[in-house]
């Protein structure tokens, strides 16, 4: 839940230098007086231009929350992302008007214990629940062999039309597990887990078991990582809410600060 906050600000302009020129000075040569009007020039243009840096999107992905930058929320609008495919597993009413699509990890901290447990509770109760607003959970599973596993089971429960209650379980589960002194690939994730965690939702555990076995979602699984990255995802919890950048596990005033101008409040 998972989540990078930047501050722009300009630099003071440089004060240009007052050059005095007394009477005499008008029968300077002209080639005298176009080189100090360059070499001016150029010297006020480099104070006020440093140029703006490229974004890299290389580098390993990282779970980020709170402590991560300064600047949660870009102005880009990314439309890409924006486009639902048949695996989004829809929370809410299909048809509002604002969507929130979210990359993590279920073994991400900032994704279970800040975002999911903290702030989409508010955002279900206040947006979801009204029918203003739907979500879709992606996996950008990156942090070891049990968030892979994790995300493979959790789309074997969509195969069931269960994702959501799935995802609740997965979370519900891991975030108690860090509070116990829980980590990344500490072995919670497991098949005993899965098939447990399958039989508190209500799946078909013949079924659900079939699938986590012979691996079927592993390469969607991947692959929606690497589509993820495409977009220039590099960390979790990461957001786009009708296509602006929502980066880390922000705050509920920070979602709500996207949502409410889109639904004219």
């Amino acid at each position: 839940m998972e989540e990078n906050k930047e501050e722009n600000m300009m630099e003071p302009a440089a004060e240009q230098p007052v050059v005095v020129k007394e009477k005499k000075d008008r029968f300077l040569p002209i080639s005298i007086l176009v080189a100090a009007i360059l070499i001016g020039g150029a010297v006020v243009f480099s104070s006020l231009y440093k140029g703006t840096p490229t974004p890299s999107t290389a580098g390993t992905p990282t779970d980020t929350g709170n402590s991560a930058p300064t600047a949660p929320i870009t102005d880009a609008t990314n439309t890409n992302v924006m486009t639902l495919g048949p695996r989004d597993a829809i929370l809410g009413n299909a048809n509002a008007s604002v969507t929130i699509v979210e990359y993590g990890d279920y073994q991400c901290p900032y994704c279970g214990e800040e975002f999911f447990a903290q702030t989409e509770p508010q955002i279900v109760q206040n947006y979801i629940d009204t029918g203003e607003v739907r979500m879709v959970f992606r996996n950008f599973a990156f942090l070891g062999t049990e968030s892979t596993a994790a995300a493979e089971a959790a789309e074997c429960a969509e195969d069931q039309n269960k994702l959501w209650a799935y995802h609740d379980a997965l979370y519900t589960g891991k975030v108690a597990d860090d509070e116990n002194g829980g980590s990344e690939d500490d072995g919670y994730f497991n098949q005993t887990l899965f098939l447990k965690l399958a039989a508190q939702v209500g799946l078909n555990i013949p079924t659900f078991t079939s699938c986590i076995e012979s691996d079927k979602y592993a390469s969607l699984v991947a692959q929606e990582k690497t589509d993820a990255e495409a977009q220039g995802v590099n960390s979790t919890p990461t957001f786009f809410i009708n296509g602006q950048e929502v980066l880390g596990a922000q705050p509920y005033s920070a979602f709500q600060a996207v949502i409410d101008p889109l639904l004219g409040k």
